[in-house]
């Protein structure tokens, strides 16, 4: 027993690294938005559009390594996009010189090789997946957010630390990432084990077929959970790519009150800014799972309407608390910017992270429990396809400054919170009042998909 213990305590050590790092090279981009729209003359809709473009690929990739995780095994996915995403990310710190050779213009390559480099992030599935399939079900939700936690600090790292280390050097930053990626592929290629069994790899791969997945992808509970997690991570990566940004344009003159008058001080300060969601939204994941752990312990199903008779019922109520708590916090965001507030909209921005990490934690303390039998497939679904909403918030965010003449810049907040969030919430009551079996039911019966009955 001791050796199983001490063997899938390095499995999550090892997806925690390689997460960590795909999460850093993932917003890598973010960390340098001052200097990269500084340097092509990008607006505020151009800022908007490369903060979205770094999610472009996740909504289609992320199902596809979840179905490989469960197909072929979580490490040797994770070492495939390591070895992609790094190797994109040496050529894009080289932009300046390869461009040319292929005809387009530096910033056109710069755009579309970081578009690739940002399919890193599609390693969270992966890692989830395996994850699941060394812990036991009363331990899950603390592992999935040490695990995830642990890779979500990476986006924090780059915006904090890659301006400090690399000024307005973002081509070297670039290319030391994908060479570290390199690395950390090799590490993972030799000591990584799919499952802590035989018999448990082969469940997965054998649920890893077409009809599986389309029976996922049509169960209202995971399309609750798949909302679910747009409202917390896809809201989280949208937030990171977009803040850095949103710090320098939306509060330009309380940074330069502040003594950051240069190119290279704003930046500091706009990453700094942005930073503090990204780390409370990380720091705060792990315990968010273990909260979920608490909550189940002590049986608290404090809400109406949702079921309170699955053995797993406590965690779908402590993840309604987080959505409810997400909703409040980004109509806080936007009081904060329409009244000019630096210092309440870096303190809201601290409590809405730790309301993001009680959504992050709380969805898949609850996935690989409600999908046992095909967690790659699901996590990939749920995981994937919600990472659109970090396409269309910053979308949203960069359009409302046209639409509201006035302060417009900090109005897409309430206006995903109420438009978007509140629908969400709405069909998570809904999908999760079933008392047996609510992954069974949605659009065709069990039987029709998988001829199971249910």
């Amino acid at each position: 027993m001791s050796n199983v213990k001490t063997h899938k305590v390095e499995q999550l050590v090892m997806a925690a690294v390689g997460f960590f790092w795909c999460f850093l090279m993932w917003f890598a981009s973010a960390a340098f938005v001052p200097t990269i729209a500084s340097e092509f003359g990008l607006g505020i809709k151009g800022v908007a559009l490369l903060a979205s473009s770094a999610i472009w690929t996740a909504p289609i990739a992320r199902p596809l390594a979840g179905w490989a995780a469960d197909k072929f095994g979580a490490p040797k996915a994770f070492v495939l996009i390591l070895v992609v995403t790094g190797g994109f990310s040496i050529l894009s710190g080289h932009a300046d010189t390869l461009a040319p050779a292929v005809g387009i213009s530096e910033y056109q390559f710069l755009f579309w090789t970081r578009v690739v480099v940002a399919t890193a992030g599609i390693a969270f599935v992966v890692g989830i997946q395996h994850v699941a399939q060394w812990f036991e079900s009363e331990e899950m939700g603390a592992a999935e957010g040490l695990y995830a936690g642990t890779g979500n600090v990476g986006a924090g790292v780059g915006a904090l630390m890659l301006p400090r280390i690399y000024g307005l050097d973002y081509h070297s930053a670039f290319v030391h990432l994908g060479i570290v990626a390199f690395i950390i592929a090799a590490w993972i290629l030799f000591r990584g084990v799919a499952a802590k069994s035989i018999e448990q790899a082969a469940m997965a791969k054998k649920t890893a077929t077409f009809k599986d997945t389309c029976f996922i992808w049509t169960r209202h509970a995971a399309i609750a959970l798949m909302f679910a997690y747009a409202m917390c991570f896809g809201l989280e990566i949208g937030m990171n790519a977009w803040l850095p940004g949103y710090y320098k344009l939306g509060f330009a003159e309380a940074i330069k009150s502040l003594g950051f008058e240069s190119l290279v001080d704003v930046q500091i300060a706009a990453g700094s800014f942005a930073a503090v969601q990204s780390f409370n939204a990380s720091l705060f994941r792990p315990f968010s799972g273990w909260i979920s752990d608490i909550w189940q312990r002590n049986r608290w199903t404090p809400f109406p309407l949702v079921s309170k008779k699955l053995y797993y019922a406590p965690r779908i109520h402590f993840l309604l608390f987080a959505l409810l708590s997400i909703t409040i916090t980004m109509i806080l965001l936007t009081v904060a910017g329409m009244t000019g507030h630096l210092v309440w909209s870096v303190l809201f921005l601290a409590l809405f992270g730790i309301t993001v990490s009680f959504g992050t934690g709380g969805t898949f303390a609850i996935v690989p429990l409600m999908f046992k039998e095909r967690p790659g497939t699901a996590t990939g679904f749920i995981g994937g396809v919600s990472c659109a909403g970090g396409i269309v918030y910053p979308l949203i965010y960069g359009q409302a400054a046209g639409w509201f003449p006035e302060g417009g810049i900090h109005m897409g907040y309430a206006l995903v919170a109420v438009f978007m969030f509140i629908p969400f919430i709405i069909y998570y009551l809904w999908a999760m009042h079933w008392d047996i079996h609510p992954e069974d039911h949605g659009f065709g019966s069990k039987e029709k998909w998988l001829g199971e009955k249910s």
